[in-house]
């Protein structure tokens, strides 16, 4: 049996019967006017952070969702784009697409603005995805992408990138790893279908983002997802995974490389009334200037004495001088 095999026989179950918390963190879905989440889809709400970030959803976007789960997300993206087929769900499991079907009829009951016509599910994988080329705005997925093995996850980062138009946003949550996850746990296909076994480093993660074509990553959030402790999961010591909320751009990548914003901010100190290093960022003295991770390298190393760089705070959402 194959561990794609094995998850969709895993989410068909919790399908049929909800499994409450079974790999969320323990935050409550966002809350927004007027929207009301049927107590069922709550149950469903298998994720591990949120990919539905308000900023990002400006002017009615297309948004293709892979993996319907409950449906959730699917109906909070639908908020922000009220027309018939706004929000285009791919889900490979039947059980799943069922239950967010019914939970989605639910929703309009709750909700007056909501059609379930502004959501449409279809059937399909995140390996070929049912849509063309550079045809939608956002392509997003909580907690499904971690559960691939790394070649698999590849794949599924070139088809996000395929389907998304240019400039378009891949909004993603994940499990990450805070040290590499040993191969005894790696290949239990079962631990890997609850999202605690296939989790990248942040730094492997990204990599492979930036890798697929993405030219700009931008971290919402980092936050303590679970722990594997060490006596049940027959480890040397306890090993953490976290969450991880981003977005990343298809634009393209600039020839020092792609930019990836953790929150980090340059602070110029000097003598002058303003900084400019030539490359694009000018900074004024005293106040903090957000930069990119890749920027913040530069200026601390060439200018130690005139820039201060902050730590990254693992919070991002626009602004700065890259």
């Amino acid at each position: 049996m194959t561990y794609l095999k094995t998850t969709a026989e895993f989410y068909s179950e919790v399908a049929q019967t909800p499994q409450v918390g079974l790999c969320c963190v323990q935050s409550s879905p966002l809350r927004l006017p007027g929207l009301s989440i049927p107590e069922p889809m709550q149950q469903m709400n298998y994720g591990c952070g949120t990919t539905v970030h308000p900023a990002e959803l400006t002017n009615e976007p297309t948004v293709l969702y892979v993996g319907v789960g409950g449906g959730l997300e699917a109906l909070q993206f639908a908020y922000f784009s009220r027309r018939s087929g706004s929000v285009i769900a791919v889900e490979p499991v039947s059980a799943m697409r069922e239950a967010a079907t019914r939970n989605l009829e639910l929703a309009a009951q709750e909700n007056p603005w909501f059609n379930p016509s502004f959501v449409e599910i279809r059937d399909g994988d995140a390996f070929a995805l049912p849509v063309p080329d550079a045809s939608v705005d956002v392509v997003a997925q909580n907690c499904l992408f971690n559960i691939f093995e790394p070649d698999d996850l590849t794949k599924a980062l070139k088809e996000a990138y395929r389907v998304l138009k240019p400039g378009g946003r891949l909004q993603m949550s994940d499990p990450i790893a805070t040290r590499p996850i040993p191969v005894h746990l790696q290949q239990d296909e079962r631990l890997r279908a609850m999202c605690l076994s296939g989790a990248l480093t942040y730094e492997q993660y990204t990599q492979r983002i930036i890798d697929a074509g993405f030219g700009q990553v931008e971290i919402r959030a980092r936050r303590p997802y679970r722990l594997l402790d060490r006596h049940t999961y027959y480890l040397e010591e306890d090993l953490l995974l976290e969450s991880l909320d981003c977005v990343a751009f298809k634009v393209p990548i600039p020839e020092d490389g792609a930019c990836i914003f953790t929150g980090k901010t340059a602070i110029y100190k000097g003598s002058e009334e303003f900084f400019d290093d030539s490359a694009g960022h000018v900074l004024q003295r005293g106040v903090p200037a957000v930069v990119c991770d890749k920027t913040a390298a530069k200026l601390g190393k060439s200018r130690p004495e005139d820039v201060i760089i902050t730590d990254s705070t693992w919070h991002y959402v626009g602004g700065g001088c890259c």
